[in-house]
Parts: C-alpha cells; structure tokens; sequence
C-alpha cells in the first residue's frame, strides 16, 4: 500500500467516525443524547427502554470499534496490533457495560458524572484516541 493510498483509507475511515457522531440522533436509540446536553445534574433521568438502549450502545460502541481497528491496522501494517487491540476492546465493552447497565438501571443524579463518562467510553472512540499514540510510542521505542 502506497502513502497516497493509506492516507486516503486513513481519511475515508476517519470520515466514517465522524459520520456515526454526525448522525447519531438518526441512527441510535439513546435518551441520553438529550439528557446529558441539558442541565442534568438537577433533573431526573430519562425514560428509557433498557434492551433497546443496551442494543443501540452495543451497535454503536461495535462500529466504533471496527473502524478503529481499521485505522489502526492501515496506520500500522500489524496483524498482531489489530488483534491485541480486538482483546483490549472486547474486554473493555464487557467491563463498561457492566457498570454501564448498573447506572441505566440504578440511576441515582449523584451519579450521572460518573454514568456520562462511562457512557463516553462506549458511544465515542476513545481507546483508539488512547491506543494510537501508544502504539506509536511503542514502535519508536523498538
């Protein structure tokens, strides 16, 4: 694969993400979209349908997830990268989950800082914010 040729596939996917956080209201079932731009520390928590709220987090945060490795397999070339990454996301999503459905269940307002930030880890690309300068580092150093 050329320069020319990654930096395109590098844009293309990195549009992709921007595309799901341009048109989630459209795509994703989630209360919380709304809820959480608005002064959510004085007010209650939405209703919600939990199954269909876990089944659009699940969808979105796998998305998410496949681009991301995507982008860090035309960044690095490295099978063994995508599939250490593939790990740290699939046990990510089980432990955020966990505490994830705690909060959508057990919604408590002195803990929505904590419940937005969870919720954060499972809608928005963080770990491939976390994991390309990692990897990056790492492939310096050697």
């Amino acid at each position: 694969m050329g320069k020319f040729s990654k930096y395109i596939w590098l844009a293309i996917l990195f549009l992709l993400l921007v595309l799901i956080r341009f048109f989630e209201d459209t795509l994703f079932y989630d209360p919380y979209l709304t809820f959480f731009q608005n002064d959510y520390l004085y007010i209650d928590s939405p209703r919600r349908e939990v199954a269909k709220l876990v089944a659009f987090t699940t969808l979105r945060y796998t998305l998410n997830t496949l681009v991301s490795l995507g982008i860090l397999y035309v960044f690095f070339k490295d099978k063994s990268i995508v599939k250490f990454s593939a790990i740290i996301y699939a046990l990510a999503f089980i432990i955020l989950i966990i505490i994830y459905l705690y909060f959508v269940i057990n919604p408590r307002q002195e803990d929505y800082y904590l419940f937005f930030n969870i919720r954060r880890f499972l809608i928005q690309p963080i770990i491939l914010i976390l994991l390309l300068p990692a990897f990056y580092y790492h492939r310096l150093k050697n």
